[in-house]
């Protein structure tokens, strides 16, 4: 076998041999059946009656999926662009907010949310990359901290001004039957995994394609390079933090419409659907065509730990301890990559 296949594929076995070990001492700690937990994994994420749990997968993986190609965006530009969650919850507010309040048809409240959705979440980008293109500020830390004011402001919203009352919880009234994204005859899932399908057929052409994707690349990873060549540096970053931005707003605008068909508090935070997207972006090394599989490899790990639990009594926690042991390996290999860099250099040890 081509040796440098294998150096490509050992990590990551060694990555599957600490998961399942972690996995057999928890069944072992739980006084699991170790069949028992397996078949519950693989039922509870693509079984159940009339596949029920399959299309809870699918439904899961196009919202991390569509996380992960908004962060692929910017990422792959060398923007470290981490403020998805603050540009989801910008997007979901908006596209809820629109939805419950706009007079008309429902296909027009329906596009116009979704719009208002992307252009929410492309604004929230936008001030994350004047803060680093104007003030100075990293974006590392800017895009992270503008997390915090998206989220209150949203909880502010729900809770107070446009409270559903009558529901008892920090919410916003229904959206118009009208406006939801239609479900696939039969099942459970909303056609919004099309846009997904669509955005990642899309982000993998501009990426891979085109002159922008280039651009943007080139701008990121060697700034002065793209300077020295005429590029106009500060509009391409605002550009591809605007692009990153819409498609975290497009993501919370599909939550919105087809998934809970209005806005709870912290229904977008909790299960933690932009930094799942980070995580499955950096597993597979930012390739483009990697990511959706990537996604939906993580969203069968959640389903399928919540199988585990119900079938085998083994905690679904068990997928935070996955990721988080896939969090280390990454981590390892950036800083193994870095090291090497700088060895070879001339500036390492």
């Amino acid at each position: 076998m081509d040796q440098s296949f294998m150096r490509q594929i050992g990590p990551w076995l060694a990555v599957f041999a600490w998961i399942f070990g972690i996995l057999l001492a928890l069944m072992f700690i739980a006084n699991a059946n170790f069949g028992e937990a397996v078949a519950g994994f693989f039922n509870g994420a693509f079984g159940g009656r009339n596949l029920a749990y399959l299309f809870t997968t699918l439904g899961r993986a196009t919202l991390i999926v569509g996380m992960a190609l908004s962060v692929m965006i910017s990422f792959r530009a060398g923007l470290f662009n981490i403020g998805g969650e603050g540009q989801l919850v910008a997007g979901g507010i908006v596209a809820a907010l629109v939805g419950v309040y706009l007079p008309g048809p429902g296909w027009l409240v329906l596009v116009a949310g979704i719009g208002a959705g992307m252009l929410a979440g492309a604004f929230w980008g936008l001030l994350a990359g004047m803060m680093y293109a104007y003030v100075g500020v990293p974006l590392l830390i800017g895009s992270l901290l503008l997390n915090y004011p998206a989220r209150y402001i949203a909880s502010y919203l729900v809770g107070h001004p446009f409270r559903d009352v009558a529901s008892g919880l920090p919410q916003t009234f229904q959206v118009a039957n009208e406006a939801w994204i239609p479900l696939f005859p039969g099942t459970r899932l909303d056609m919004g995994i099309l846009a997904i399908v669509v955005v990642a057929f899309l982000a993998i052409i501009y990426s891979n394609m085109t002159i922008g994707g280039y651009r943007a690349r080139m701008n990121g990873l060697a700034p002065n390079f793209a300077r020295a060549s005429g590029l106009p540096v500060t509009a391409l970053t605002l550009r591809t933090l605007m692009l990153s931005g819409a498609i975290a707003g497009l993501v919370g605008a599909l939550a919105v419409y087809g998934v809970h068909h209005r806005f709870t508090d912290g229904m977008l935070v909790q299960p933690l659907y932009a930094w799942t997207g980070i995580i499955a972006v950096l597993m597979v090394g930012m390739v483009p065509w990697a990511v959706p599989l990537s996604g939906l490899f993580f969203a069968a790990v959640q389903t399928g730990a919540a199988g585990m639990e119900r079938s085998a009594d083994v905690p679904k926690e068990i997928a935070l301890i996955m990721q988080a042991v896939i969090i280390l390996f990454v981590a390892g290999r950036v800083a193994g990559a870095n090291l090497t860099g700088d060895r070879e250099s001339g500036n390492g040890a």
